[in-house]
């Protein structure tokens, strides 16, 4: 839900797409998605690593999902291909300076 959303406020905020309501179609399309392939490394790793070492397996898969959202936001929320004079390099006015775009 926090890789969507922040998808969704760094289109905005950029002025991405053709209307809100074909931002929020194409979201609701690709939320299904992200939640399936954010979901199935915690089973794999709760089936495989979680068995034997419960606490590795916890924080593998935390690294993971927080990778994943910061690696979607940055190439779906930000496209390189789709120039704004609001966002200067394609990085929206709110995202944090310490993270890479």
């Amino acid at each position: 839900m926090v890789t969507i959303t922040a998808i969704g406020r760094a289109w905005a905020s950029c002025d991405i797409g053709a209307n809100a309501a074909a931002n929020s179609s194409t979201l609701l399309f690709l939320a299904p998605l992200i939640w399936i392939a954010t979901a199935v490394p915690w089973v794999v790793l709760n089936n495989t690593l979680g068995k034997r070492h419960h606490r590795a397996a916890l924080i593998a898969g935390l690294v993971f999902t927080l990778w994943f959202a910061w690696f979607l936001v940055t190439w779906l929320g930000m496209p390189d291909s789709y120039p704004t004079p609001s966002c200067p390099a394609n990085v929206p006015p709110w995202w944090p300076d310490f993270l890479p775009a």
